[in-house]
């Protein structure tokens, strides 16, 4: 950003890519949106609520309050009717948009000073007959505990950048490890795939974006 804060930031899972967007601030790791090369993603609104979730059979559009406003599946893996999928824009905020216009068509577009960068995020996923993707599921307990590793390490991080720079005001602008990023979002895909309550959902949300 302008501001010197990372906005978007790719990283190397074992076996995918991870595109994050984080918030324009300067004390946090706020996640605005995610995009994996598997087909799923993930954008929310400021206050963390899930806005677009995405994966490879189609997407969903919620509102703030978590009512649906939109549903689609993505034509090439919808056999038989279905419901096709307007254009959707979203602003993450004055620097970031999201552009959806099919599967293999999502773009990404960052523009600051006068210039704009845009990367396309979509992705062609070929999915069997009467196969599904992947989904792990964690119980309550495992996931707070993963929830809570994170935040520790987290915690340990900024501890260190605050021994290596005891007299700079600039410690607070260095990012955390690119592995810790990587574990955080995992976890926020595993609490969506977790048959678990709001509440917690909500809670794990802002224990690993503190």
């Amino acid at each position: 950003y302008p501001s010197g804060n990372l906005a978007i930031t790719i990283t190397r899972g074992s076996d995918e890519l991870i595109c994050i967007v984080q918030e324009d601030e300067l004390k946090t790791t706020k996640i605005r949106a995610l995009f994996q090369s598997d087909g799923r993603s993930t954008c929310y609104y400021p206050n963390g609520a899930e806005w677009i979730n995405m994966s490879i059979q189609g997407g969903l559009y919620l509102d703030q309050a978590g009512n649906r406003v939109r549903r689609w599946m993505w034509p090439e893996l919808s056999p038989g009717p279905h419901t096709p999928l307007s254009p959707i824009f979203i602003s993450l905020n004055r620097h970031v948009g999201v552009r959806i216009l099919a599967q293999d068509k999502i773009f990404v577009s960052f523009l600051a000073k006068g210039r704009q960068a845009k990367f396309n995020m979509g992705i062609k996923v070929q999915v069997g007959a009467g196969s599904q993707p992947p989904a792990a599921r964690l119980g309550e307990d495992e996931l707070l505990l993963l929830a809570f590793r994170v935040r520790i390490l987290q915690l340990f991080d900024r501890m260190r950048g605050c021994i290596n720079f005891p007299s700079s005001e600039q410690w607070n602008k260095i990012q955390p490890p690119t592995y810790l990023m990587s574990q955080a979002v995992k976890i926020l895909e595993l609490c969506m795939a977790a048959d678990i309550s709001d509440e917690l959902r909500s809670s794990i949300k802002a224990i690993v974006n503190a």
